[in-house]
Order: C-alpha cells, then sequence, then structure tokens
C-alpha cells in the first residue's frame, strides 16, 4: 500500500508499544538481582553473564535477523518475534536454577534480535527523510519506557508477590499485544513506477562487503558500539548501585536506577530527532556533526560518581547525562537510512546492533568482574572517558568521510529515489 500521513504515525505508535515491551522484558531482571542471589544463590560474575549471555546470543543473530527482514515481510518479522520472545518470557518466570535462567536469556536473545531491524526499516519505509528521525525517535523513545516501566514493574512486584510474577505478567502481555499487532501491522508496497520498488536485496555476504566498504558507515557502528558499553554498564548495574548505596527497596532501586536515565533518554530522543530533521533533514551530513557536539557535553556530567555525591545532585548530572547522549545517538539510524539503500537498511542495523550488543555484553561482563575492585561509582565515571572516545570518532567521520560517502552511496540509486542534498 501508499503511505499515508495518517497510517505511517500509527504504525509508529504501535511499534512505540511493541518496542517498549521488547525493552521491558530484556531490563526486567536487573531489578531483581538481590532476589536472584536469595532464591537461586548467584555471584556478582554471574549477575553479570545474565546480561551478557543476553547481549552476545543477540549479536549473534542480529546480522542474520537483519538480512531476512531485508528478503521477506517486515511486519510478520515484528509479529513473530514479538510473540516468540513474549513466550521465552513467561518461560523465565518458571526457571529454578542459575543455568536454566542463563539459557533463557540465550534464547530471549536470539528471538529478540529480529524485530529492531524489521521495526526501523519498517518505519524508514513509510517515512522520508524530512520525518524519519522524529518518527525513529518516537520508537526509540518507546524502548526507553519499556526500561522505565520494566525495572520499576518487576522491582515492585517482585517485592510485594516474587521475582517471577512480572515475568509472567509481561509475558502473557506480549502474547496479547502480538495478536494485535498481527491484526495492524503491514508493509508499505511502492507505488506503481517507483525505481525502489525494482531493487532487491543481495545475498548476505555480498551486502556485508557493500557495507563494510562505507567507511562512515563503519565509523557509525564503531560508535554505536562504545556508546553500548557505558549503556549497557548502566542498564544492568545501575539498580543495583542504588540499593547497595541508598539503600533503597527493590521498587525504588529499579525506579531510580531507570527512570531518571531513562526518562531524560526519553527527552533526549525525542528533542534530538526534532532538531535532527530540523537542521539537518535536507543536509544528512550535519546528523553526524550533532553527535559529536552532543557526546562532548555529555561526557563530564557522570564524573560527579567519583566524589560522594548527594542524591538530587546525582540525579541531576545522571539526567543531564543520558538527555544530551540520547539527542546525539538518536542520529544514527536516521543517517544510517540517509546513507544507505532500502534494500541494505535491515542488514546494516542488523549488523549494527550485533556490534553493540557484543560490546555491550563485554561492558557488562568486565564491570561485574571490577566492581569488587573499582566499585561500580569508579566503572560509572569511567564511561565519561567512553563518550569522549565517541565524539573523536563522530568528528573524524565528519571532517574526513562522511561528504564522500554520501556522494559515492547516492550513486547507488536511480536517480528518482536521489534528492537529498548532502
Amino acid at each position: 500500500m501508499t503511505a499515508s500521513p495518517r497510517y505511517k504515525w500509527y504504525l509508529v505508535g504501535v511499534l512505540f508499544c511493541v518496542g517498549a515491551l521488547n525493552y521491558g522484558d530484556r531490563t526486567a531482571i536487573a531489578s531483581v538481582f538481590p532476589l536472584l542471589r536469595r532464591d537461586l544463590g548467584a555471584s556478582d560474575v554471574e549477575l553479570g553473564a545474565i546480561g551478557t549471555l543476553f547481549l552476545w546470543a543477540y549479536a549473534l543473530a542480529s546480522p542474520f535477523a537483519g538480512s531476512l527482514a531485508d528478503r521477506v515481510s517486515r511486519s510478520r518479522a515484528i509479529v513473530l518475534s514479538l510473540a516468540a520472545w513474549s513466550a521465552v518470557t513467561l518461560v523465565t518466570g518458571f526457571v529454578t536454577s542459575i543455568p536454566q535462567l542463563l539459557l533463557t536469556r540465550v534464547v530471549l536473545g536470539f528471538t529478540e534480535a529480529a524485530y529492531l531491524p524489521a521495526a526501523i526499516a519498517l518505519i524508514a519505509d513509510y517515512h522520508a527523510s524530512d520525518t524519519r528521525a522524529s518518527a525513529i525517535s518516537i520508537h526509540t523513545a518507546g524502548l526507553t519506557v519499556g526500561l522505565i516501566a520494566g525495572g520499576a514493574g518487576a522491582g515492585y512486584l517482585a517485592e510485594h508477590f516474587g521475582w517471577r510474577i512480572g515475568f509472567f505478567v509481561l509475558g502473557a502481555l506480549g502474547l496479547v499485544l502480538a495478536g494485535f499487532a498481527h491484526l495492524c501491522l503491514r508493509d508499505r508496497t511502492p507505488p506503481a513506477g517507483d525505481p525502489a520498488a525494482s531493487l532487491s536485496a543481495a545475498p548476505l555476504g555480498r551486502s556485508l562487503l557493500t557495507l563494510l566498504s562505507v567507511p562512515s558507515y563503519l565509523i557509525i557502528v564503531a560508535e554505536a558500539m562504545i556508546v553500548s558499553v557505558g549503556t549497557w554498564i548502566f542498564l544492568n548495574w545501575l539498580p543495583l548501585y542504588f540499593r547497595e548505596t541508598y539503600g533503597m527497596s527493590l521498587a525504588a532501586a529499579g525506579f531510580a536506577g531507570t527512570f531518571m536515565l531513562q526518562g531524560a533518554a526519553t527527552l533526549g530522543l525525542v528533542s534530538g530527532g526534532y532538531l535532527s530533521d530540523r537542521v539537518a533533514g535536507h543536509q544528512p551530513r550535519r546528523r553526524m556533526l550533532i553527535q559529536t557536539v552532543c557526546f562532548v557535553i555529555s561526557a563530564p556530567f557522570l564524573l560527579v560518581f567519583l566524589g560522594r555525591p548527594g542524591l538530587v545532585l546525582l540525579n541531576v548530572c545522571i539526567f543531564l547525562f543520558s538527555f544530551c547522549g540520547r539527542a546525539g545517538t538518536t542520529n544514527e539510524t536516521p543517517l544510517l537510512c540517509d546513507l544507505l539503500p532500502p534494500r541494505l537498511r535491515s542488514t546494516a542495523i542488523g549488523l549494527m546492533n550485533a556490534a553493540n550488543c557484543f560490546a555491550g555484553g563485554i561492558g557488562v561482563l568486565l564491570a561485574g568482574y571490577l566492581k569488587s575492585s573499582f566499585g561500580l561509582a569508579g566503572i560509572f565515571g569511567g564511561i565519561s572517558a567512553i563518550m569522549l572516545a565517541a565524539a573523536l570518532l563522530t568528528g573524524t567521520g565528519y571532517l574526513f568521510f562522511l561528504k564522500r560517502d554520501l556522494l559515492r552511496t547516492r550513486s547507488w540509486e536511480p536517480a528518482a529515489v536521489k534528492g537529498a542534498a548532502i
């Protein structure tokens, strides 16, 4: 079908809800770490492995899932992924040992991997460059809403009814949502005569070789990997930091460990997406400049962890770090869509997700290993250096590679699907 102004935003609203559940399911477990220690005897390293194995399984599956979404119905891939990961979440509530729990996290990683490449590519199919960053940022805001709801909700339910009930609720909710999504999601068929309709996806190997030949794409992936290390360390360990440092309840620690970080991220995503479309909607090269500036501004705020901050000051700094950082990262996928033709987008997003999760998994496990030596405060403070390294990468890409790559990759498409200025 052709894109309509009403349906293309309705689509974003539905995927906002699906994306919220996606991230809620994957991160709710961090809020119940203390109960996993008590009930299953988990060590700090095993708690780190819970996040790491999920991320590595997700990373392993993502390139194949992305390539698949360039070849089959994207809406069907979304529905099947949602149903599968919801079933795994439901089963998680029945585990009785750490090995069983680790196995469910591996399977969850495999089943969730198909969602984001298909969802982002489907949004990009319906939204042109002038609204694409806004649409993708709204969807990504749904991911952060899921982080907050999943963390706080799982913590509350665990404290009052045991840690298993949250996974039963999330799994059942996902299966219901999968039925709804099946009824209302549909792929976009390019209008008759659209040159993009004749373009088909290349085999996975050829697609990967094409992507690896674009320096700006490699820079985007490397930057996203670096930022993911810090992001996943925060997501996995911040609730425990609030529990141990400030003596909060499980519900309060789950809320504090997600709300300020992800509430600010939501505002940063929406604001950053709007700014990106206004400043760079027709000059996509500016998106990478916005990234660089935002990363530099965000870096100093986490140095507050190296002192003895009060709770109010700490939350303010977390808010400002998350707001600025996410305003920068919201440019990643719109820039990727500007840089690459539709036939490569899902594959490119899948490969980027794989790299992000592999790097994030290393960060989560390393934080668990270093926790006894440096403390979580020292680890969080070190994320400032990570953000500066990301800024150095994007600044280099903006100055030396992006303009040339936009011109080169634009030549891959027929003239009728070109149009944006560099």
